[in-house]
């Protein structure tokens, strides 16, 4: 985790002191999934549906090292982040930055 940190710090100084942003490309060959940062997903807000319907779902979620999700909620994959929620009203119980 150490590296990833040090490999985000340098990237960002890189991207300052060019003052070049690079973005990835959406492609339909792209396998993952891109971390975005979703300041307003948090323990008790809700998800948008539109978020929802994006994300992916997580039913193997032992193999992704995440929790059992209570009864009525599900984990998503979306952008990059866990989102532990209640597909019927979006509740979000938890969120876990992509790990």
């Amino acid at each position: 985790m150490r590296s990833f940190y040090r490999a985000l710090a340098v990237s960002t100084l890189a991207l300052t002191l060019t003052g070049t942003l690079v973005l990835a490309q959406d492609h339909p060959d792209n396998q993952h999934q891109h971390y975005v940062r979703h300041s307003d997903w948090k323990k008790g807000a809700h998800i948008s549906h539109d978020d929802w319907n994006r994300g992916e779902a997580v039913s193997d979620w032992q193999t992704h090292h995440l929790r059992r999700p209570p009864a009525g909620y599900e984990w998503r994959l979306v952008d990059g982040n866990y989102v532990l929620a209640r597909p019927g009203d979006g509740l979000i119980f938890s969120v876990v930055i992509g790990h």
